[in-house]
């Protein structure tokens, strides 16, 4: 079962799971992981084969862009402007005057500049947005004492993202209404964020936004990191003085690379705080080879046949569905795109899982851990339920070859799926109501928790509480093992803890995913009203 299936469930999208059901084949997640003893690392050996030679198995891409899938893989185009780029020395800033005049002419922005991605794009804008290209004021960030502090977002824009524009130390201010947005203008008031995407056009949205900003000397920034790079900019011609793209998306370009056009002054400020000046954006250094790249990227997207790819898409898509209709019982669909980011068709391929024997979480985790390993744009389906079970096709990174593979390898684990045996009886839940004194371990550090219970059966809800903040936790007890769920909202996104443990004697442990940072140990003792407490001693890594 994938990850997000785990999280449909403890947030009520399914009925109860067995453990194995909820666990089994869960992909692991990059970084932060327990250690453990250590294989000697494999040798690189440049070619085709240069992921595998130091143990890394490749995906085919049914997902679309994602960062933490790689994106996209540049255009033979941008490899080659960027492999010419590397020949050679140019001064850095000669060579960002002459791309932002090129990038103005090919977007229709009064300037452009390359950044080393789309959030630095952000983080570079805001702090142009505080310090402007004042040398004394530049030099004194994050210090913000004495200078602009606030940054303004309608509430749909708050968003995981928004840390690249947090991190010059500014207070998000969250509006609901264009009444608080009016209000909420005042002389700290550095920027307005706005995330591209539904919302963005509303009553809240770039248009009414913008107009309020400009009477108060405002600048307004929009994110659209993921969207096609339409020309000319809509968000501009809604007001926006700004707008940051990715470079590794839909554009091709390279991966660690990304666009922020708009305002010329502006733009022309962010760029005095990016490397190679001494600045906050020092860190965020793009090369030459990542400029060339880019506006070759830029290049190619106003020459690129977009009717074209979308045809190649929809030639994927039919090749996979011809095949996979063979099977008894199983439709298919396409569906059209969602929004301006992985704007493509889809492929919805849809079966019973109690005839064919296997659901769409189960399928997708089949693919992802199998040879050739193939990453999904989505299922739903569970066993528990039987009924209708579907996986998603996304074709918008694939590359040629790729269908004919996908369509082959779907067909043959629907026609054949591997049996599934029911779990052993997991015995009588084990009470664990109350309160109790968790200790965290991460890859580095721990942390001190509280978590208290509410159960009925095998059923538990409650409180999670951390050093900082809390969120309501959900989960379930089989025999002595126990399974819960809690989130916790900081800012514009939430933490998200998934644990599994087992009680043994008067204590719980296990370990707790905890998404994309990796995964921690646990530890619990039930609190005792009246004594000590039952103090949690770190737990001795192994």
């Amino acid at each position: 079962m994938a990850i997000h299936d785990v999280r449909r469930w403890l947030e009520g999208g399914f009925g109860r799971l067995s453990r194995r059901e909820l666990f089994a084949g869960v992909p692991a997640l990059a970084g932060g992981l327990i250690p453990g003893r250590a294989a000697a690392a494999p040798a690189l050996r440049l070619g085709k084969e240069i992921y595998e030679s130091i143990g890394v198995r490749p995906l085919i891409n049914c997902k679309g862009t994602f960062t933490i899938i790689s994106g996209s893989q540049t255009l033979p185009e941008v490899k080659r402007a960027m492999e010419d780029a590397s020949r050679h020395y140019v001064h850095l800033d000669e060579l960002m005057e002459a791309v932002g005049r090129r990038l103005a002419e090919l977007t229709q922005a009064e300037w452009g500049i390359v950044t080393a991605g789309c959030a630095a794009a952000l983080t570079l804008a805001t702090a142009a947005s505080i310090a402007g290209a004042d040398p004394e004021k530049l030099q004194r960030l994050p210090d913000l004492t004495g200078l602009k502090s606030e940054v303004i977002a309608p509430r749909h824009s708050r968003n995981v993202y928004d840390h690249a524009v947090r991190m010059l130390g500014v207070r998000m201010v969250t509006v609901s209404t264009i009444e608080e947005c009016e209000r909420a203008f005042n002389d700290r008031t550095a920027l307005v964020m706005i995330l591209a995407g539904p919302g963005d056009d509303g009553p809240l949205g770039t248009e009414p936004v913008s107009r309020i900003a400009r009477k108060h000397g405002v600048p307004v920034i929009v994110d659209a990191a993921a969207e096609h790079l339409v020309i000319p900019n809509p968000h501009l011609g809604r007001g926006a003085d700004l707008v940051a793209y990715s470079g590794g998306k839909c554009l091709r370009g390279p991966q660690c690379a990304g666009l922020l056009l708009g305002r010329k002054d502006l733009v022309k400020a962010a760029w005095l705080h990016s490397a190679p000046h001494h600045a906050f954006g020092r860190s965020m250094k793009v090369g030459k080879e990542e400029i060339m790249g880019m506006l070759a990227a830029v290049e190619m997207w106003v020459k690129r046949d977009h009717e074209a790819e979308w045809r190649q898409w929809e030639g994927w898509l039919d090749t996979i569905a011809r095949r996979v209709k063979k099977i008894d019982g199983v439709t298919t669909e396409v569906l059209p795109p969602q929004g301006l980011s992985n704007r493509s068709p889809r492929l919805r391929i849809n079966w019973d899982a109690a005839e064919r024997g296997i659901t769409g979480a189960e399928l997708e985790t089949l693919l992802f851990q199998g040879d050739p390993r193939i990453i999904l744009g989505g299922s739903t389906g569970e066993r528990r339920w039987g009924g209708a079970s579907s996986i998603t096709i996304m074709p918008y990174m694939m590359m040629p070859g790729d269908a004919e593979v996908v369509a082959e390898r779907i067909a043959s684990v629907l026609a054949r799926p591997p049996r599934y045996e029911a779990p052993a009886p997991a015995g009588a839940p084990v009470q664990i109501s109350g309160q109790w004194r968790a200790r965290l371990e991460f890859v580095l550090g721990g942390a001190d928790h509280r978590l208290i219970f509410e159960q009925d059966g095998g059923t538990i809800v409650g409180t999670h509480i951390g050093e900082m903040l809390s969120g309501d936790l959900r989960g379930f007890v089989e025999g002595d093992r126990v399974y819960f769920r809690s989130s916790q909202r900081y800012e514009g996104t939430r933490l998200q803890f998934d644990f599994e443990g087992r009680l043994e004697g008067e204590t719980l442990r296990g370990t707790v995913g905890l998404d994309e940072y990796g995964e921690a140990r646990w530890e619990a003792r039930r609190h005792r009203y009246g004594g000590p407490g039952g103090a949690v001693r770190p737990i001795k890594n192994v």
